[in-house]
């Protein structure tokens, strides 16, 4: 059942009562519905934190121009309000520097990290172009990139064979107030350069997981992600796009859970 924080974050809190915490953070546009087909796995044996972000699904929008640190004390006084102490973040793109983010601001209250499908240092001319698609959304809205979106996101064949799900995963990103995605995607575009080499180093333990196929998020970004935390391990999903954690969510909640199992 869905709950409102005082801060105005759209929550559900479930699984396994008095167990580890693990908190799931979306991504840009998108919702804290992206995680339907994992939870079950994950509410068997821990508690489930389930929220959707700033100017996300049914959240309040942000109450400053956004920058990683707001999302990093949403989470926080989220947790503050619920009395959780600690928990291992799974963040996906934009949720995947979020978590990175708090483990930087919040070391003692994370347990592990897994960071899916995140970005990491761009060369100049990617960042150039990723810098250009945020410029377009803040142009004309979500719907200027949505099409182009899909097809960096998903296979050929989810494309063909998923209609109603891809309509879905539109209607999410669609929903979005424009000025506010735009300020979000800027935060996705420029995010990126808190994040690398950290210092301190992150030391949490970390999984880092990207698709083979992954254009914004590639497997070399995660390789990159996992050499500045110590001893991260990193599982790169063969064939799958920037989204296969919807396309084939048990090729990610498998591992996801193998890792936390040996940890939490």
């Amino acid at each position: 059942m869905k709950q409102t924080s005082s801060n105005g974050t759209v929550y559900s809190l479930t699984g396994k009562k008095n167990a580890p915490v693990i908190v799931l953070i979306h991504g840009l546009g998108l919702t804290r519905d992206t995680w339907a087909s994992h939870l079950s796995d994950y509410e068997k044996d821990y508690t489930v934190l389930n929220y959707d972000l700033y100017g996300h699904g049914e959240s309040a929008a942000p109450p400053e121009v956004p920058r990683l640190t707001t999302f990093s004390e949403q989470l926080r006084e989220l947790m503050d309000e619920l009395a959780i102490d600690k928990a291992a973040l799974i963040g996906f793109s934009l949720g995947g520097m979020i978590n990175r983010r708090f483990a930087m601001d919040h070391p003692t209250r994370v347990t592990a990290l897994g960071i899916l499908n995140s970005p990491h240092e761009r060369g100049d001319e990617a960042q150039k172009l990723v810098e250009e698609r945020a410029s377009q959304s803040d142009a004309g809205g979500p719907g200027a990139t949505i099409e182009a979106t899909l097809v960096r996101w998903f296979t050929p064949r989810f494309l063909e064979t998923r209609k109603p799900m891809l309509q879905m995963i539109k209607d999410w990103v669609m929903a979005n107030d424009h000025a506010i995605y735009a300020q979000c995607r800027m935060v996705l575009a420029n995010g990126v350069v808190e994040l690398i080499r950290p210092e301190p180093p992150i030391t949490t333990p970390s999984l880092v997981i990207s698709c083979e196929n992954d254009s914004g998020s590639t497997p070399a970004m995660s390789q990159a992600i996992a050499s500045e935390i110590a001893d991260a391990e990193v599982v790169i999903i063969a064939k799958l796009q920037h989204m296969g954690l919807v396309e084939r969510p048990e090729l990610f909640t498998q591992p996801i859970l193998k890792f936390l199992n040996a940890r939490l």
